[in-house]
C-alpha cells in the first residue's frame, strides 16, 4: 500500500512503492485484454483531470483508467474554464474539493504545481508532469514495459538519448531506475545535458556509442522545441545526424535482445529512425497500454489509503 494520499514523483517514492505499484499494474494489464473492461474497484469517487499543458497519451489513460475502474471523470480544458479570468490554482483546488472530488491528475508547466496543490487539497493528486521537474506516471509505465519484457528491473542497462534538459521524463526513470538497481546512461548535445544530473546517478556518455554500448533498454526522448529559446543545436537535421538513434548503431552496439522506448510524441526519423520506431524491438505501443494500467494501478492503491487513512 501507499504511504501517503498523493503521487507526486518519484524522488520521494520508495522502491518498495514502485514495486507495488508494478505488480498491480501487471495484474491491471492483464485485464485489460479482456473484451469488456469494467471494474467497480472505484464506483462512486471521481476524478478530475486538470491539464494547464496539451496532451493526449496521459490524460486520455488517466480517463480510461479511471472509467475502467468504474469511476466518474470531469476533464477540465483550462483555455475555457475560470483560469482564463484569472482563477488561481489554489482557489481552483479549492473549488474542486467543495465538489467532493477524490482524484486530480494534473499537468502545469510550472515545477512544483502538483505539490502545491496537494497541500491545498484533501484529493489525492496525481502528478501527470510538472515543467521540467518529473513525469512519475511515464517513468512507472516505462518501468513496467521493462519488467514485462526482461522479468527484472534489477541489473539492466538503460541508455536514454534526446532532449534531457528539458525531459521531466528522464528525471522520473532516473529517480525510479536507480532505485530498483538499474544502471542508466544519457548522452546528448552539450547543450542539452542539465547541470548535475550525474550526482543524481546518471552516466554521462561521451558519445551515441559508448551510451548504446551494451544496453538493454534504448530510449529516445522527443525534442522539446516548445520549451527552447533556441541556439541549442543548429538544427533537426544535423541533431538527427549526430545525434539520433540509428539502426547500424543498436544492432552493433546494443544488447542482443534490447528493446527500443520512447515516451512520445516521436519526432519520426530525428530522435528514432522511423525502422526503429515500428521494428520487432520497438516497445512503444506496449508503452501507451502500459501507460493505462499503471494509472489504473495508482488510482486502486491511493483509493485504498485513502480509505485506510482520511
Amino acid at each position: 500500500m501507499l504511504n501517503k494520499k498523493d503521487l507526486l514523483g518519484l524522488y520521494d517514492t520508495s522502491a518498495e512503492e514502485i514495486d507495488e505499484i508494478l505488480t498491480v499494474a501487471e495484474e491491471m494489464k492483464a485485464l485489460l485484454q479482456s473484451p469488456v473492461k469494467q471494474y467497480n474497484q472505484l464506483d462512486g469517487r471521481a476524478l478530475v483531470t486538470l491539464f494547464y499543458e496539451n496532451s493526449t497519451r496521459t490524460r486520455c489513460s488517466f480517463e480510461l483508467a479511471a472509467k475502467y475502474l468504474g469511476a466518474n471523470v470531469v476533464n477540465i480544458a483550462t483555455a475555457s474554464s475560470s483560469v482564463q479570468k484569472g482563477e488561481t490554482l489554489i482557489d481552483t483546488g479549492k473549488t474542486l474539493d467543495a465538489m467532493k472530488v477524490n482524484f486530480i491528475a494534473i499537468r502545469h508547466p510550472m515545477a512544483g504545481a502538483p505539490r502545491l496543490l496537494a497541500k491545498t487539497v484533501k484529493a489525492s493528486v496525481i502528478n501527470g508532469g510538472d515543467g521540467m521537474n518529473e513525469h512519475p506516471t511515464q517513468a512507472l509505465l516505462d518501468m513496467l514495459s521493462m519488467r514485462q519484457h526482461f522479468g527484472k528491473i534489477k541489473g539492466l542497462k538503460v541508455a536514454i538519448l534526446g532532449d534531457i534538459k528539458h525531459s521531466r521524463v528522464a528525471k522520473s526513470n532516473l529517480f525510479g531506475l536507480k532505485k530498483l538497481g538499474a544502471e542508466v546512461t544519457m548522452y546528448a548535445p552539450a547543450t542539452l545535458i542539465p547541470k548535475d544530473i550525474d550526482k543524481m546517478g546518471a552516466k554521462i556518455a561521451k558519445s551515441r556509442e559508448e551510451a548504446i554500448d551494451g544496453a538493454n533498454v534504448v530510449m529516445g526522448l522527443r525534442i522539446q522545441l516548445e520549451r527552447q529559446t533556441g541556439g541549442l543545436f543548429p538544427s533537426l537535421s544535423e541533431y538527427s545526424k549526430f545525434y539520433g538513434v540509428k539502426d547500424e548503431i543498436v544492432q552493433k552496439y546494443a544488447a542482443k535482445n534490447a528493446i527500443i522506448m520512447h515516451p512520445g510524441p516521436v519526432n519520426r526519423g530525428v530522435e528514432l529512425t522511423p525502422s526503429l520506431i515500428d521494428g520487432q524491438s520497438s516497445r512503444i505501443e506496449d508503452q501507451v497500454t502500459s501507460g493505462v494500467a499503471v494509472r489504473m494501478a495508482i488510482l486502486k492503491l491511493l483509493s485504498e489509503y485513502r480509505e485506510n487513512n482520511l
